[in-house]
């Protein structure tokens, strides 16, 4: 094979490339680059769901444990408080002592997590925006017709904010919060 022939079979492949150039052939079916990129991102969409939900999880799972260990501490300090002053050992002043500390240490980690969720909602809806503007500049036809369907599924849920989120915080907010009986 020479130089000419080698030329030939280079501008016929890229002839032949660039025809094909949006198909790509696996086995028996062909499917576009746009449409694998387009699973790609909702396959990457869904990832951050289940990682979103996982860490609310961890926040539902740690705040339970905090107001556990604070109701446990609060017993704990009414049965000391229930003793008269008089019939109170040093011990006893001591630990009322030491479980007030530790409600309050208790309590003020439980704030910290609140504000923590409270972060994490913002963050999230600042990346749900930033990924909705990259999506419609990168499918603007796609991403018009998956709006309108949101639009529909929205319209059926009872509030405009994610049912994850919304759980997470609704149960910040009952345990150790307004309705809770450990405060």
């Amino acid at each position: 094979m020479n130089s000419n022939d080698a030329l030939l079979g280079f501008q016929w492949a890229a002839g032949l490339h660039s025809a094909e150039e949006d198909i790509v052939s696996m086995a028996d079916s062909t499917i576009t680059i746009d449409h694998i990129e387009g699973e790609l991102f909702r396959i990457e969409r869904i990832r951050d769901v289940l990682v979103r939900r996982e860490s609310e999880l961890r926040y539902m799972m740690d705040d339970i444990q905090l107001c556990k260990e604070i109701t446990r501490l609060k017993k704990e300090l009414q049965k000391l408080v229930s003793v008269s002053d008089t019939d109170k050992s040093n011990e006893d002043r001591q630990r009322e002592e030491e479980l007030l500390q530790q409600i309050h240490k208790l309590v003020e980690t439980r704030d910290f997590l609140v504000d923590d969720v409270e972060f994490e909602r913002l963050r999230e809806r600042e990346e749900d925006k930033e990924m909705a503007d990259f999506l419609q500049s990168k499918f603007p036809k796609t991403s018009k017709k998956k709006e309108d369907r949101r639009m529909t599924s929205k319209g059926q849920q009872t509030s405009s904010t994610p049912f994850v989120t919304k759980t997470g915080l609704t149960l910040l907010k009952e345990c150790c919060g307004f309705t809770c009986s450990v405060m």
